[in-house]
C-alpha cells in the first residue's frame, strides 16, 4: 500500500494525505541543541497528554545529570560493565522495522544498555516478527506490539526511537519519514541506497532536529578511535594514501526463478519505495544485496564500514575522481553486482582512497578479510577487527593498540546523544559523505566510466549517464520529500 506525502507550509515536515494522522510541525532549533522528544512541543492537533506521559516525557530534561556522573559518557571497555540501568518511567522507547538477522542483533545490543524499551517489532515476514516479539518479552517486562507496517510506529507519540535494520532501499525513506514523525532514528549502513537519497536524509534530520546514527560501529570502537587520533594527530607523518579491503567466499545465489510468493510474506511492504518487480526466489532475506534495485552490492554491504574509517583518517570529504574496475567472474547465477571490484577515490588534498573487494576469495592482506592501513611519510597503521598496530618507514612495529569492538559502545553513544542532543559518533552528515563515496565507485563501475567530481558536495561533472544514477524511481506514492 502506498500513499502520497506533501509539505505543509514552507517549514514543515512531510505530512500524510491519508488515514494515518497527520505529523506535527517541527521548529527549526539553528544551532541550539538537537531537542528530545519529550522536551519537544507538541502541536495543539494531538490529543492532550496523559500523566503517565508527561512523567515518561520528564526523564530526557535530567537526563543530562546521567552523563555528567559518567554512567553513558565513556566508551564502555572490555572490562567494565557495557549496561547502565534505569528506571522503566526513563527508558527510551524503541520501534524497530527489520527483525531478521541483524535487526534481531539490535534487538538484543539495545537491551543490554539497560536504557531501553523495545515497543515494537515490525517486520513483513509474519515469522520474523513473532521470534523477535517472544526474545523481547522475555527481557523486558513489557511485552512489544508486533505490527508489519512501520508506520504505526511512526503514529505512536511514545515512541522516542525509530530504528531500521530493513534492506537498503528502504534506509533514506524510513528515516526521512521517522525525522518527520518526530523520531530519532538508528539507520543500518549504508544511510541511502542512492546518493540523492542521502542528501534528503541530512536535510529530514537538520530540518526536524533529530539524533541520526548510522550502524558503522567502528566510529565509536575505542582501539580505532585511538589509532585515527595517532593518525590525525602526525604520528606517520603526512597521511596520504589508505588502503581497504574485504575478502570472503560466498556460494553462489542460484539463477533466480519467479515463484508464488510465500503466505508469510508481504510482498509489497518488502518493495516499499521500490517500484513493483515480482517475486524471485533468490532475494528474500539476504541475497537482495547482490541486485541493484534493493541492494549495493559488496562495497555498500561491507565497503562502507573500511571506507568510513578510511574517509575519517585522512581527514577528507568529497572526491575530485572515482574510478572503478572489475567485474562478476565466480559464478554462473543471477548476482548483478560484481563479486571482483576495485576502486580508487581521489581527493582535493593529494590523498588516496582505495578498497578491493573479492567476495569469491577469502585470502586478504596483512592476514585478515578485512581491514584498513594507513600510509604516512613517516610510517604506516594497519586497522584490523578494533586492533591496531603502527610501523616506522623500515617496517619496524612500534606500537599496537586495542578496544571493545561489537555494538556496545556505538549503541550508548547513540542512546546518550538521544539523551543530551549532542550529535553522535556516525551523524547522519558524516554517514551520507561516506556512504556517497560507494555510491560513486557503484556509479563509476556501471557506466565503465570515470567521474569527475565537484569537491564542494561529490556531485558528478559533465557525464549525463552517471548523473542519472543520482536518484532512483519510486513505487507511486512513496517518493521521498524533505
Amino acid at each position: 500500500m502506498g500513499f502520497d506525502w506533501v509539505h505543509c507550509n514552507r517549514d514543515s515536515p512531510i505530512v500524510s494525505r491519508t488515514c494515518y494522522s497527520c505529523y506535527p510541525a517541527v521548529r527549526r532549533h539553528g544551532d541550539e541543541p538537537v531537542p528530545t522528544r519529550s522536551s519537544r512541543k507538541l502541536n495543539n492537533t494531538r490529543p492532550a497528554m496523559r500523566s503517565s506521559q508527561r512523567d515518561r516525557r520528564q526523564f530526557l530534561r535530567s537526563s543530562a545529570i546521567l552523563t555528567s556522573a559518567g554512567l553513558m559518557a565513556r566508551p564502555c571497555h572490555a572490562e567494565e560493565k557495557t549496561t547502565t540501568e534505569v528506571s522503566p518511567l526513563e527508558k527510551i522507547r524503541i520501534g524497530i522495522m527489520g527483525v531478521n538477522s541483524r535487526g534481531g542483533a539490535i534487538i538484543r545490543g539495545m537491551m543490554a544498555t539497560g536504557q531501553t524499551e523495545i515497543a515494537y517489532v515490525c517486520d513483513v515476514d509474519e515469522r520474523n516478527a513473532g521470534r523477535a516479539a517472544e526474545a523481547v518479552t522475555k527481557n523486558q517486562t513489557v511485552a512489544p506490539k508486533i505490527v508489519s507496517d512501520f508506520r504505526r510506529i511512526l503514529d505512536d507519540q511514545n515512541v522516542d526511537v525509530l530504528i531500521c535494520a530493513a534492506p537498503n532501499h528502504w534506509h533514506a525513506p524510513a528515516t526521512i519519514l521517522g525525522c518527520a514523525a518526530g523520531k530519532h532514528v538508528y539507520v543500518e549502513k549504508p544511510c541511502s541506497h542512492t546518493a540523492g537519497e542521502g542528501e534528503m536524509a541530512v536535510a529530514a534530520a537538520r530540518s526536524a532536529n533529530r539524533i541520526v546514527q548510522m550502524g558503522s560501529q567502528r566510529r565509536s570502537w575505542p582501539g580505532i578511535i585511538e589509532a585515527i587520533d595517532k593518525i590525525r594527530g602526525g604520528e606517520i607523518g603526512d597521511a596520504l594514501y589508505s588502503r581497504t579491503w574485504y575478502n570472503n567466499r560466498r556460494p553462489s545465489i542460484g539463477p533466480g526463478e519467479k515463484t508464488e510468493v510465500p503466505s508469510w510474506l508481504d510482498w509489497r511492504m518488502w518493495q516499499g519505495p521500490a517500484p513493483d518487480r515480482p517475486f524471485q526466489d533468490n532475494v528474500v532475506h539476504y541475497n537482495w544485496h547482490w541486485h541493484w534495485h534493493w541492494g549495493n552490492g559488496e562495497l555498500g554491504n561491507n565497503g562502507i564500514h573500511a571506507i568510513d574509517v578510511a574517509r575519517w583518517g585522512l581527514d577528507v570529504t568529497y572526491p575530485i575522481r572515482v574510478t572503478a574496475g572489475g567485474g562478476k567472474y565466480r559464478h554462473e547465477d543471477g548476482q548483478e553486482t560484481p563479486d571482483t571490484m576495485m576502486l580508487t577515490l581521489d581527493f582535493p588534498e593529494k590523498k588516496t582512497i582505495t578498497w578491493e573487494g573479492l567476495s569469491w576469495s577469502p585470502l586478504g592482506p596483512h592476514d585478515s578479510r578485512f581491514g584498513i592501513s594507513f600510509h604516512g611519510t613517516e610510517g604506516s597503521i594497519v586497522i584490523r577487527g578494533g586492533d591496531y598496530v603502527q610501523f616506522d618507514n623500515r617496517d619496524n612495529q612500534v606500537a599496537t593498540g586495542n578496544g571493545a569492538s561489537g555494538d556496545a559502545d556505538h549503541f550508548n553513544d547513540f542512546l546518550d546523544a538521544v539523551r543530551t542532543g549532542r550529535l553522535p559518533n556516525a551523524d547522519i552528515e558524516k554517514a551520507h559523505q561516506s556512504t556517497l563515496l560507494c555510491h560513486l565507485g557503484n556509479i563509476a563501475y556501471r557506466t565503465q566510466s570515470v567521474l569527475n567530481t565537484n569537491p564542494a558536495d561529490g556531485h558528478i561533472i559533465g557525464n549525463a549517464e552517471a548523473e542519472a544514477m543520482w536518484n532512483r524511481e519510486y513505487a507511486p506514492g512513496w517518493e521521498p520529500q524533505v
